[in-house]
């Protein structure tokens, strides 16, 4: 009985490796995106109340994205989110995919928008109406100011 389970499963494992081998290459993540790699505080206020998060961010996926991972301070937490921000080199666009707490509904649709060198901006089509993110780095405050 387990061959039978195990040879399918086999077979999507292999046809899995073959397949990989055409996969494009792994581009270098921009240093915008770079940038975000580390452990930081985020503190300011969403839709009028105070909030503090805790936050990390760093390279996912073999590199293609990076990964932040946002977790309020409040004990139990009430909110948590893990973003993940990639960029297309051919089409010059930022890809950005937010999951969060509030479920699977609002993880789609996904973001696009565009980066330079200290900033990251993208907007997500919701049906009911855009969310714009943009993170402003400065370099000379190592901090991040995020709208």
């Amino acid at each position: 009985m387990r061959l039978v389970a195990f040879l399918p499963l086999a077979l999507l494992v292999a046809s899995g490796i073959a397949g990989a081998q055409d996969h494009p290459t792994i581009p270098e993540r921009p240093a915008a995106l770079k940038a975000l790699d580390g452990d930081w505080v985020m503190t300011g206020d969403v839709m009028g109340e105070p909030v503090t998060y805790r936050m990390h961010g760093g390279p996912t996926l073999q590199g293609a994205f990076t990964e932040i991972h946002m977790d309020d301070v409040q004990r139990p937490s009430q909110y948590e989110a893990r973003v993940l921000i990639g960029y297309d080199a051919d089409s010059r666009s930022v890809i950005a995919h937010w999951m969060d707490s509030f479920g699977a509904k609002y993880s789609i649709p996904h973001g696009t928008g565009s980066l330079d060198d200290h900033s990251i901006r993208f907007t997500i089509a919701y049906a009911s109406g855009p969310f714009r993110d943009t993170f402003t780095y400065g370099a000379d405050t190592d901090s991040w100011l995020f709208v």
